[in-house]
């Protein structure tokens, strides 16, 4: 049975962002604090009083299908307001086929009856195709949720949601975009296509406006923050685990990487690549100390002297012999030895901060490209 939300609790509110006017608004936090809520039920409040519908937009099409479609807006169900909302018109909501409709149970007819139109759509970025080709002249919200993964992102998936934004929006100017996640990967290629270039800098409670040129696109990025310090719950992650700390405060999961085993001299290294990704460079050592081999990451402080001769691994298409792409994909000897070294589990990483970026570029080279 689902908990109602206190009214005593203090959650995250969009009446900050909203302020900027902003036709992205990008927010990030820690779980449960209330960001989808808060979107949905701005959604639902501008339905109700202009008839805007809503795009949910979710990475893939199981993300809202069944039982998961049912409970998207159990939340706001369970504590009545799309009853207050409509006046006692209607209680609650029901998902079909990709579409969220309003619903009360008729006493009359001792069934439940639906709205003739659907004030939500669905759409999925792996199915996007498929949802291209109608028209949807009354949305004028699109929500994604949950934009920021740990686990694999798709393919040139940025692009895919953009096509998805210019399918609902296509000649018009009225659409608003809010994008939630929580934060458990802040090297995600959201904020690098986007050029939200200072947002790993953000601290909870920031807000952080984006221009283009002489575009009239304006983004709005806010890194929530759930003003009840404590919560109850907190307890049952007092662990000291770093992966925790999104959960209980916001801050954003990174894993815990072996650093480095030995010392080591320049003459110790016997090999050397460079990985370039998330605007950051990167560089690899092969090492033999003690006749032991591992594999060493650290950042790259300095410029590159030797960029037609050093072996460069980057997501940029590059004709030159020495750039490659994707360094789980070896086609050479020398480039089988460097992923030895990861397959084994004989890699060392500078920090945690190292071993992330390092961790989500081998994500993106595991992935399959489609250049269609």
């Amino acid at each position: 049975m689902a908990i109602k939300r206190k009214e005593k609790e203090i959650y995250y509110s969009l009446d900050r962002i909203l302020k900027e006017n902003a036709d992205y608004n990008v927010i990030f936090g820690e779980r449960s604090n209330g960001k989808t809520y808060a979107v949905l039920k701005y959604a639902l409040e501008q339905y109700v009083k202009n008839g805007s519908q809503l795009a949910i937009v979710r990475r893939y099409r199981d993300d809202f299908t069944g039982k998961r479609g049912d409970q998207i807006f159990a939340g706001l169900v369970n504590n009545e307001v799309i009853l207050r909302l409509t006046n006692g018109e209607w209680s609650g909501v029901r998902y079909y086929s990709s579409r969220w409709y309003l619903c009360k149970y008729d006493e009359k007819l001792g069934k439940q009856v639906m709205d003739s139109e659907a004030f939500a759509y669905g759409f999925a970025l792996n199915t996007w195709e498929h949802d291209k080709m109608p028209s949807y002249p009354k949305i004028r919200i699109i929500f994604f949720d949950e934009f920021i993964t740990r686990d694999f992102y798709l393919d040139q998936e940025f692009v895919l949601f953009a096509n998805v934004v210019s399918t609902v929006a296509r000649d018009r100017g009225d659409i608003k975009i809010f994008m939630c996640g929580n934060t458990v990967n802040k090297y995600n290629p959201y904020f690098v296509e986007m050029g939200l270039k200072e947002v790993k800098k953000m601290k909870q409670g920031d807000l952080q406006v984006y221009t283009y040129g002489e575009s009239e696109l304006k983004v709005a990025v806010e890194y929530s923050y759930f003003k009840q310090k404590k919560k109850k719950s907190d307890k049952y992650f007092a662990f000291n685990n770093p992966k925790l700390q999104m959960i209980t405060g916001g801050a954003w999961e990174i894993a815990l990487y072996p650093h480095l085993p030995y010392k080591y001299k320049p003459k110790d290294v016997y090999f050397t690549f460079f990985i370039e990704y998330d605007n950051e460079m990167l560089q690899g050592e092969l090492i033999n100390v003690n006749d032991t081999n591992f594999l060493y990451m650290h950042r790259k402080t300095t410029e590159l002297k030797n960029t037609d001769r050093d072996i460069i691994y980057s997501q940029k298409f590059d004709p030159r012999p020495n750039w490659r792409r994707r360094l789980t994909k070896p086609k050479y000897k020398w480039e089988q030895k460097i992923k030895f070294f990861f397959d084994n589990e004989k890699v060392f990483y500078q920090d945690n901060d190292v071993g992330e970026l390092v961790r989500n570029y081998l994500n993106w080279s595991d992935t399959h490209e489609n250049f269609a």
